[in-house]
């Protein structure tokens, strides 16, 4: 085992002997403990918690040139929190997250736009008012299936000041004692692998019940393997995409990417996505085969 994930493992084993000894406290009479013991773990559980966050990946793997992939959707999108313009992208080395991207479908045929960040009102949104829902996802590589799960339930939007509250400071927390993958929500991880590097692409916030491969599959670059959703923590529905050197998020550490044809887009900044090249069987979002996609009137634009 290594000792980034020993060290999440403790972290989480700290949070928890953090909440018992406060709900000991409170709950059973004559508890012989001091209830500002109870901080003593959390103090350590922060430091731990801290020192994964700032561990980022090696000199080595820093300064390898960045992998290029097919990008994992199709059509008009925009990122955020984007390893172009800061990194770690996320704020933080943990989850393998060093080099990940979020993005965000910005469609121009459909009318459909997204519905802005709310101050107050409305709390909540439907899924279904994002255009990034049950958008298509793609396989940027061939490769092989190493976890797919589709189980978990996509919640409401959290993008308004209250929900978004609610977000870090109760929901985010309790999946972050849970684990990695009540964090990333409904989730697929590949494995690129080239025989030299060890290499993993993950897609997180998978919409629930959408998968189309299972363990052991091998899929072809361009072959849909699941579609968007909002499961995890999410505020809205999007697509988290990572390279990795570990399929297990407790160990993993991040690996630059760039995508074909497109680079990395940086915060902001909208793109526009076709079919993949070598493209397996799968589909666009209008139902087209992979490779009779209509070409865009501009390839990128900011």
């Amino acid at each position: 085992m290594s000792i980034r994930k020993t060290a999440m493992i403790l972290f989480r084993i700290l949070q928890l002997a953090f909440l018992a000894m406060v709900l000991a406290e409170l709950l059973v009479p004559g508890y012989p403990i001091a209830w500002a013991w109870a901080f003593l773990p959390l103090l350590l559980s922060v430091v731990i918690g801290l020192a994964v966050s700032r561990s980022g990946p090696g000199r080595e793997a820093a300064d390898r040139p960045p992998v290029e992939v097919e990008p994992p959707v199709r059509g008009r999108w925009s990122a955020m929190n984007s390893p172009a313009t800061k990194v770690p992208s996320h704020g933080t080395h943990a989850y393998g997250q060093t080099y990940a991207i979020d993005i965000v479908a910005e469609p121009i045929e459909s009318g459909k736009s997204r519905p802005a960040f709310a101050k107050p009102w409305p709390v909540v949104r439907r899924n279904r008012a994002f255009p990034a829902y049950d958008e298509p996802l793609f396989a940027v590589a061939d490769a092989t299936v190493v976890h797919a799960s589709d189980w978990m339930r996509d919640h409401l939007s959290r993008n308004s000041l209250p929900a978004l509250a609610y977000l870090m400071l109760i929901e985010g927390a309790v999946r972050e004692i849970s684990g990695a993958r009540w964090i990333v929500g409904n989730h697929v991880v590949l494995d690129l692998g080239d025989g030299v590097y060890a290499m993993y692409a993950m897609y997180a916030h998978v919409r629930r019940g959408s998968l189309r491969i299972k363990p052991g599959d091998r899929v072809r670059a361009g072959q849909q393997i699941a579609r968007c959703g909002n499961s995890g923590n999410s505020t809205e529905p999007h697509v988290h995409f990572q390279l990795m050197d570990s399929p297990d998020l407790d160990a993993a550490r991040g690996i630059p990417f760039t995508w074909s044809e497109i680079g990395v887009p940086a915060n902001k900044e909208t793109f526009t996505t076709t079919s993949q090249r070598g493209a397996g069987n799968g589909a666009t979002s209008h139902g087209e085969p992979a490779g009779e996609v209509p070409p865009p009137s501009g390839a990128h634009s900011a």
